[in-house]
């Protein structure tokens, strides 16, 4: 199983010009890498700039294109009323393959449970697979473990409710572990340890076996995850990757951490 390291760009770089400077530069430092699956996940105003840099390169190994999120509903012929809103059918005509769903700081906006559900299930029948984030905030971590499953577990049961009926798919969605308390832009020097990751990475994938029979699940951490510490949280068979944020900015960092995996 190769391993799957995704840029996660978020609001960045701030023009089409610095970001296709970015790819540019991570797609020479990871194109050949063997054991490792890259995803760009630029913002939605650069993946056309992004998708015209990867679609010319003719490696097996070249790194995937990624959105941020996605909408429930597909427009029909004439257009969808919904301002502001990306479609699964929209991202997929950019050469989208993988979509990030749930992510804490969409969480963090307001997005509930059951939208991210609506947005799993639209993703997954329009043929992208879905990276869905699920992660404890501080204020549960500190109630200790058994707490912190529990919200896990309520989150991994609502956002993926029916979608056992979205026919062959559950193939598709990739759970990526970030313990809010953890993430580098709001840890405040909190930083978690391979140990505890590998505990939650088992402990989800036997959930996502009893409760959907998904077997053989992929997890990806999505923590402050450097390239001094990669190695740490890549190296345990329970991870399967990393969701990198702003240590992907940097294209030589990125291809460190995504060397990790190798």
């Amino acid at each position: 199983m190769k391993e799957l390291i995704i840029a996660n760009w978020k609001m960045n770089p701030a023009t089409a010009r610095e970001a296709a400077r970015l790819a540019k530069e991570t797609v020479r430092r990871v194109k050949n890498l063997k054991n490792a699956e890259v995803v760009i996940v630029p913002p939605f105003v650069f993946l056309e700039t992004v998708a015209k840099i990867l679609k010319p390169i003719t490696y097996n190994l070249k790194p995937k294109l990624g959105a941020q999120d996605v909408f429930w509903k597909n427009p029909p012929a004439g257009g969808g009323a919904y301002t502001g809103e990306v479609s699964p059918r929209q991202l997929r005509s950019l050469g989208v393959k993988y979509v990030i769903v749930g992510h804490s700081e969409r969480r963090a906006l307001g997005e509930a449970d059951h939208q991210i559900n609506e947005k799993i299930k639209a993703a997954l029948k329009d043929g992208l697979k879905v990276i869905l984030c699920v992660g404890e905030p501080l204020i549960v971590r500190r109630k200790g473990r058994v707490a912190a499953k529990r919200f896990v577990k309520d989150q991994l049961r609502k956002s993926l409710k029916g979608v056992s009926n979205v026919k062959g798919q559950l193939s598709n969605v990739v759970i990526a572990y970030e313990p809010v308390w953890a993430i580098s832009s709001r840890s405040g020097g909190r930083s978690d340890t391979p140990e505890d990751a590998i505990e939650m990475a088992k402990f989800i994938k036997n959930f996502l076996n009893s409760k959907f029979k998904i077997r053989n699940s992929k997890l990806i951490y999505g923590g402050s995850v450097n390239s001094k510490n990669a190695r740490a949280f890549l190296s345990p068979e329970e991870i399967n990757g990393a969701l990198i944020g702003s240590k992907s900015l940097n294209a030589s960092d990125f291809q460190k951490i995504a060397e990790s995996a190798a």
